[in-house]
C-alpha cells in the first residue's frame, strides 16, 4: 500500500482537457473517462495533502494540540475536513462510474488508503469528543453522507467494504443530525457553509439511498417546517461576496425533493415570481471571482457550479409543460459554462473543492431516482 507522500508523487495534474457532460453510471455518448480525468487529478492531488490546512478544532486542553493527520486521520488533506469528505466522494463517484480510467486504481489506492478501520475509529472518536457537537454541521457531515451513500450503491467488493468500515461514522452522524434538526427552531439561510437548505438536500438524498425512513421523514418535515411558507425571495440580493451556495436556489432544490410537481410549481410561484417564462437567461447573472486565489472570493467560481445544479434540480421537479423551463434550462447552462471553465486547479485555494462540485453537477448526482415526500 503506498504511503501518502508516495502517492503525492505519482499524481501530476495534467493539462486542460476538453469538457463535456457527464452522465450518471451510465454515460451517455458525449462524455469520456479522459474529459473526467482533470477532476480526478484534482482530488487525487489534494486529498492526502495535509498543508497548507484550515482546521475547525476545539481544545478542551494542551493534549488535544496535535496535527491534521493525528486528529482527523481519514480526512486530514484537501485544506479543511469538508473538502477532504467531498474529495474522497469525487473519488468513489468518478471511479464507480468510469472503473476503466487511467485514474480509477489511483482513486481506489487513495481511497484504500485513507478510510482503513484505524483511520474511520479515529474519525468516530473524534467527532464524538467533549465540545463538538456542532463539528462541521450541517455541511461536512451532509457530505458524509453522500461519501456513504455513494459507497453503499457503488456493486464493488472493495467498495462495499470500505462502506463496511465507515458505518460507525456513519451512524454517529446520522444521530447527530438526527439530535440537531428537531432543535433547530430557524433555517441557517446563507450562502456558505451554515446553510440549511442544502445540507438537507444531501440527507434526503442519502435517506433514500440507504431507505432510513426516519431520517428520510425528519428531513422531509425539517424542511417544510422552514420554507413551505415562503413567499417573494429577494432573489436581487444575491449573491453575496463570499457565497459558494445560492439560499434562495437551495431552497427550492430541496422543496422540489418533498413536495409533488404540481404542488411544488405553485410553490415555486410564489417563492421565485422572478423566473420568466421565456427563453432568458439575464434574471440570474453568472457571478465573477475577482480573485481565484482568495480563499474566500473563490468562493462564486462555486456558486456558478451549484446555482447549475440547483436549476437543473429545479427543473426536475416542475411539470413537463412548466412555461418556465426555457428560462431556468438556459440560465443552468449558462452557469454550468462559466462554472467549469473555473475549475481550473492552478489556484489550490480553488482546485482543492471546485472538482467536487463540477463533478455534483456533471454527474446530475442530485437528479438521481427524484422521489418526492409521499408520492
Amino acid at each position: 500500500m503506498p504511503t501518502p507522500m508516495m502517492m503525492r508523487k505519482m499524481i501530476a495534474l495534467p493539462c486542460s482537457l476538453p469538457l463535456a457532460a457527464l452522465a450518471s453510471e451510465k454515460p451517455s455518448p458525449q462524455f469520456d473517462a479522459p474529459a473526467a480525468e482533470r477532476f480526478a487529478r484534482l482530488a487525487l492531488a489534494c486529498v492526502h495533502k495535509e498543508y497548507p490546512n484550515h482546521i475547525s478544532h476545539l481544545l478542551n486542553s494542551e493534549k488535544d494540540v496535535a496535527p491534521p493527520h493525528q486528529l482527523t486521520p481519514a480526512f486530514c488533506g484537501c485544506y479543511d475536513w469538508h473538502s477532504s469528505v467531498h474529495g474522497h466522494w469525487l473519488l468513489v463517484r468518478l471511479a464507480r462510474t468510469f472503473p476503466e480510467a487511467s485514474y480509477a486504481a489511483e482513486a481506489r489506492a487513495a481511497l484504500e488508503l485513507s478510510l482503513t478501520t484505524e483511520n474511520i475509529a479515529q474519525e468516530t472518536a473524534y467527532l464524538g469528543g467533549q465540545g463538538r457537537a456542532s463539528f462541521e454541521r450541517p455541511y461536512g457531515l451532509a457530505w458524509l453522507l453522500q461519501l456513504a451513500a455513494e459507497l453503499r450503491e457503488w456493486k464493488d467488493p472493495e467498495a462495499q467494504e470500505i462502506s463496511a468500515r465507515l458505518r460507525s461514522l456513519e451512524a454517529m452522524t446520522v444521530a447527530r443530525l438526527s439530535s440537531w434538526l428537531p432543535k433547530l427552531t430557524h433555517p441557517v439561510r446563507i450562502g456558505e457553509h451554515d446553510q440549511t437548505a442544502f445540507a438537507l438536500g444531501l440527507m434526503l438524498d442519502y435517506a433514500r439511498v440507504t431507505g432510513n425512513e426516519t431520517f428520510r421523514k425528519l428531513a422531509a418535515d425539517s424542511a417544510k417546517r422552514f420554507f413551505l411558507a415562503d413567499k417573494n425571495y429577494p432573489l436581487a440580493y444575491e449573491p453575496s461576496g463570499e457565497d459558494f451556495l445560492s439560499p434562495g436556489l437551495g431552497e427550492a432544490d430541496v422543496m422540489r425533493r418533498v413536495v409533488s410537481p404540481n404542488d411544488f410549481a405553485k410553490w415555486l410561484s410564489a417563492f421565485l415570481p422572478q423566473i420568466p417564462t421565456r427563453e432568458d437567461a439575464s434574471w440570474l447573472p453568472v457571478a465573477v471571482s475577482p480573485d481565484p486565489s482568495d480563499p474566500k472570493l473563490a468562493h462564486l467560481d462555486g456558486l456558478n457550479l451549484s446555482r447549475a445544479w440547483m436549476l437543473e434540480g429545479i427543473l426536475s421537479g416542475l411539470p413537463a409543460d412548466d412555461a418556465r423551463r426555457p428560462a431556468l434550462k438556459a440560465t443552468a447552462e449558462a452557469h454550468q459554462r462559466a462554472g467549469l471553465a473555473a475549475v481550473t486547479g492552478e489556484h489550490y485555494e480553488g482546485g482543492h473543492w471546485l472538482g467536487s462540485f463540477a463533478v455534483y453537477l456533471t454527474t446530475h448526482r442530485g437528479l438521481e431516482k427524484r422521489q418526492a415526500d409521499g408520492h
